[in-house]
């Protein structure tokens, strides 16, 4: 079982979606991707949580 509160690296999260990078800014100025988490590194996450509430959003809408 996934922890909920991990958070993802945007290269996880890339490779998951099967996506470029590119493909996710656009999904993302569209409001259609998970939400990102910027690290005081400056490092992208998105938790899992959201990630699993994304990919059931996907199925709400097919």
């Amino acid at each position: 079982m996934s922890n909920p509160d991990e958070k993802l690296p945007l290269r996880a999260v890339l490779k998951e979606m099967g996506v470029s990078r590119a493909a996710f800014y656009r999904m993302r100025a569209r409001g259609q991707a998970p939400t990102l988490i910027k690290m005081p590194n400056g490092h992208l996450r998105v938790r899992r949580a959201e990630m699993d509430r994304w990919w059931d959003g996907l199925e709400e809408t097919a």
